[in-house]
């Protein structure tokens, strides 16, 4: 298989996952404090990225925003399940259920209602544009038909 067709396809994948994150956090009005426009700087960087990759430019810094990105994915899932479990102590129904089980309410939305795992196209979006840039573009000649080779994580 060709390593380009192979790179343009995880960007295309990541280009999707960018454009369906944002949809929903524009549906979901996703802007009201500071902590809410994480995501929609995650989602900038990850626009830088695909930029970056598609120049066949800089992959050590494209793999520095794939980072943060999954770092702020990781920061939106906790930011989630904590607000659940925020409503669901001063509703009470979280009284009496163990520490665990508190977590798994708030993790599975039994209370509240933030979606704990709607930061985690974030972090998908992050490991595509990861994964584009260890994909290696050969110049078309002797070996152009072999298989697509995969670059070490040597920076670039």
């Amino acid at each position: 298989m060709n390593a380009a067709l192979v790179q343009r396809a995880l960007v295309a994948l990541t280009v999707i996952g960018i454009l369906g994150a944002g949809f929903e956090l524009a549906v979901e009005r996703h802007w009201r404090s500071a902590q809410q426009l994480v995501p929609w700087t995650a989602l900038a960087l990850l626009a830088a990225g695909v930029l970056l990759v598609l120049l066949n430019r800089v992959f050590g810094v494209v793999r520095a925003i794939a980072a943060v990105v999954l770092l702020a994915s990781a920061f939106g899932v906790f930011a989630h399940v904590s607000a659940n479990m925020t409503v669901g102590s001063f509703s009470g129904k979280l009284d009496g259920v163990s520490a665990a089980g508190q977590w798994w309410q708030a993790f599975t939305k039994s209370v509240g209602d933030a979606p704990p795992l709607a930061p985690g196209m974030l972090a998908q979006a992050a490991l595509l544009l990861l994964l584009a840039t260890y994909v290696t573009r050969r110049p078309a000649g002797r070996h152009a038909d072999t298989a697509a080779g995969v670059r070490e994580p040597a920076e670039r």
